[in-house]
């Protein structure tokens, strides 16, 4: 099963380890705990201070296919992360994503996970229709009833992403996108917190949902599409934008060997809009109907 596994895997593996990013990874690790995570999983391996990706990704480079898959193993088991559902759950949905292109994928026999083959299906032809995305000017947010000055705040990062995008700041134009897409999340949850906590993709601590100042980026994204604030499309670019906001860390763009260019930038730009104007249309026909059940 693991007999060819290319190394852009290994190092997304080895990027899951270490953790570094908290919408994807579920526990960060220092130098320590990488030591003490390879050998809790049977590996001797002793962290020597350099940079901890590449050292991570070098110690799976040397495993054979039966280490490497007792190491994958061990990322996925409940007993991990002390039962947390929700570290679980982004646990096994990023680990999912990573094995995809091996044919892979982990289900759980209980609370046991287990490795089994599964063809990935990349024919986009069977896919539903999807919109073409499209410049969009701003909704107008002072009558979207979002908190007192967060309107004002989100026109004002609009626009200033727009000038960031026309002089070609496409790093500082991205990170705003993120900035921007996430308040505008937040707000809106703000609005519905009912709606928002009641949801499936919630994240919860001791079987409630956390506070929204705990959400990660990834968290509104997923809550945003299950009530419908926005489409699938949007839905699947927001992740893309997220990974690309994280950036705003230099040692993370460092890591991701990654600078957006100008094409890029637009397309990312396209997604925002239409995610701002979804759940802005999302508002009109909802709350001011008076089908809004948080807001009577």
């Amino acid at each position: 099963m693991f007999d060819v596994m290319d190394p852009t895997t290994k190092f997304k593996i080895a990027q899951f380890i270490c953790g570094d990013d908290k919408d994807k990874h579920p526990i960060y690790r220092s130098s320590s705990y990488l030591t003490r995570f390879f050998q809790d999983s049977g590996i001797d391996a002793t962290h020597d201070g350099s940079s901890r990706n590449p050292w991570t990704a070098s110690v799976l480079d040397d495993l054979n296919g039966y280490d490497l898959q007792k190491v994958i193993l061990r990322l996925a088991s409940p007993k991990l992360y002390g039962g947390d559902r929700a570290q679980i759950k982004l646990a096994l949905m990023t680990l999912n994503e990573i094995l995809a292109v091996e044919g892979l994928k982990i289900r759980f026999n209980g609370p046991v996970p287990e490795l089994v083959k599964e063809t990935p299906n990349y024919n986009f032809d069977d896919t539903p229709e999807e919109r073409e995305l499209t410049p969009l000017p701003p909704p107008n947010f002072d009558n979207l009833g979002l908190e007192s000055g967060i309107a004002e705040i989100l026109l004002s990062r609009w626009r200033e992403v727009q000038s960031c995008i026309d002089s070609n700041a496409t790093v500082s134009a991205v990170i705003m996108m993120g900035s921007m897409l996430e308040g505008f999340l937040m707000g809106t949850m703000q609005r519905n917190p009912q709606i928002a906590n009641s949801t499936a993709s919630a994240p919860k601590k001791d079987g409630k949902a956390k506070h929204f100042a705990e959400w990660t980026l990834n968290d509104m994204i997923e809550v945003a599409h299950e009530v419908g604030w926005i489409q699938l499309d949007v839905k699947k670019f927001s992740h893309a934008l997220r990974d690309f906001r994280n950036i705003i860390h230099p040692y993370q763009q460092l890591v991701y060997r990654t600078n957006p260019d100008r094409d890029t930038c637009n397309i990312s730009w396209l997604v925002v809009q239409a995610a701002c104007n979804d759940i802005a249309d999302w508002i009109k026909k909802n709350e001011f109907k008076g089908h809004n059940p948080d807001h009577r």
